[in-house]
């Protein structure tokens, strides 16, 4: 079966209560309750997005994400009581799209998702082909030089939009409102995935031919499609 989402959170009466809400608003949710079970599920099911939790009752989310990473780019948001900073590096380095403290809204969560959702649906866009780069938008799939190379889905999301805004720029505001569909999220967030961006497409990630920083304002995308 296909699923808007799933969650894979070991704190039963949460993610029940958080799959009920959302089904009543028509986003179709699952629940399994450990690593074990996810891994087992998505064997024979499919899902838009996984809210997933950092402390599983068998193993690390940031273990099961990277896992999940290997063969997808499903978009993940954690979903964890553990507030620190470092903790939520390291779940936007390993692939996580977002990171949402417990305890969470329900109303709050719901749009996140809705959001998320709406965002990743298929873009019947030509193709950006420089012959170095290309983003299929179709499939959201990126090839350097012909090779398949792997982003989260946030990060796939983020260069099709500065692509599709080629030479100009683009503000960080514009990216957290256009991207994220929030405006509160930080800098600090948009800098970890531009540079992750870098290091998947660019020669020389020190030295960007693509995505060139403007101080204190954005980005500008430089590619031009053939």
């Amino acid at each position: 079966m296909k699923y808007d989402c799933l969650i894979v959170d070991d704190e039963e009466m949460l993610a029940n209560s958080t799959k009920d809400y959302f089904n009543l608003f028509q986003v179709n949710t699952y629940v399994v309750n450990s690593y074990k079970e996810c891994i087992e599920f998505l064997k024979e099911n499919d899902a838009e997005l996984i809210l997933l939790d950092i402390n599983l009752k068998d193993g690390l989310g940031f273990n099961l994400c990277k896992e999940l990473r290997s063969t997808t780019n499903i978009p993940i948001i954690f979903i964890s009581a553990r507030n620190t900073d470092d903790d939520k590096i390291i779940a936007l380095n390993i692939g996580g799209d977002d990171y949402v403290e417990k305890p969470y809204s329900l109303g709050v969560l719901l749009a996140k998702v809705k959001a998320v959702l709406k965002r990743f649906k298929k873009d019947e866009s030509k193709d950006f082909n420089d012959g170095h780069l290309r983003i299929d938008y179709i499939n959201k799939e990126i090839y350097v030089d012909n090779n398949l190379v792997k982003l989260t889905s946030i990060e796939y999301k983020l260069l099709a939009y500065l692509a599709n805004n080629s030479k100009r720029l683009v503000s960080k505001d514009e990216l957290f409102i256009n991207v994220w569909q929030d405006k509160f999220t930080q800098d600090g967030t948009l800098n970890v995935h531009i540079r992750k961006i870098r290091e998947a497409i660019e020669n020389d990630p020190n030295n960007p031919k693509y995505i060139i920083t403007v101080w204190k304002e954005g980005y500008r995308f430089e590619g031009e499609s053939k």
